[in-house]
């Protein structure tokens, strides 16, 4: 059989690797072993952190909701179950945005459902 010699793609595979940590501390952003490892934790964390972000906006959303509600006599719950029973179709994020940039537009969505 030949001999097969795979320095190149060997050298590829790190450099993506190193390139990948760059930023890191000490020899975890230059030492392939160390970066590896902190390369697939950081990727981990990277997950979560998009799951996260959905959440927290979420919530954030539906703080704005309850604040633009009860600034109009009504409660976040009691707003979304008209909404819902009327067949409005507006989504968290819009209802959110309206409350906190359009007030005027907002408080004709809450007076629709009243």
């Amino acid at each position: 059989m030949t001999r097969i010699k795979r320095g190149v793609q060997k050298r590829a595979r790190r450099k993506k690797i190193i390139k990948r940590a760059k930023g890191y501390i000490s020899h975890r952003k230059t030492n392939f072993r160390a970066a590896m490892e902190a390369v697939m934790h950081a990727g981990k964390h990277a997950i979560r952190g998009r799951k996260e972000k959905k959440r927290n906006f979420r919530r954030l959303w539906n703080i704005r909701i309850n604040a633009g509600a009860r600034e109009l006599g009504l409660s976040y719950s009691k707003l979304l179950g008209e909404l819902k029973k009327q067949n409005v179709a507006i989504n968290r994020k819009m209802l959110a945005e309206l409350a906190a940039t359009r007030p005027d537009v907002f408080k004709q969505i809450v007076d629709q459902v009243k």
